[in-house]
């Protein structure tokens, strides 16, 4: 009976701790690319779903026309970029809330 409490008891907290982590990682990469750059918002064929959110984000972005060089920071662009986005509502590779300072993680 004690084993058995024990499992249920890990499972709860290994769950718990996967639904509040962040799933971009620590170096601002989410799958091995830089989420930072320029980005293309298309509607088919997109590289990362993208949940936009107002709170409890996975992360920050700040729109610029330049130098898109840190974590957080998207140039939209309409070609060359360097990765391709689709927004939805639900399914999300990982949540962005837009802010005007203070971008990435």
């Amino acid at each position: 009976m004690k084993k058995f409490l024990f499992l249920i008891l890990a499972l709860i907290l290994t769950s718990t701790n996967s639904v509040f982590a962040s799933r971009v990682s620590s170096n601002c990469t989410y799958k091995g690319v830089p989420l930072y750059g320029r980005v293309k918002i298309v509607d088919s064929f997109e590289d990362f779903r993208v949940k936009r959110v107002s709170a409890f984000e996975d992360l920050r972005v700040k729109e610029v026309t330049s130098f898109p060089n840190s974590c957080g920071r998207w140039q939209y662009v309409e070609s060359f970029p360097d990765f391709r986005v689709r927004f939805v509502d639900s399914f999300e590779d990982f949540s962005i809330r837009s802010v005007n300072s203070f971008e990435g993680l």
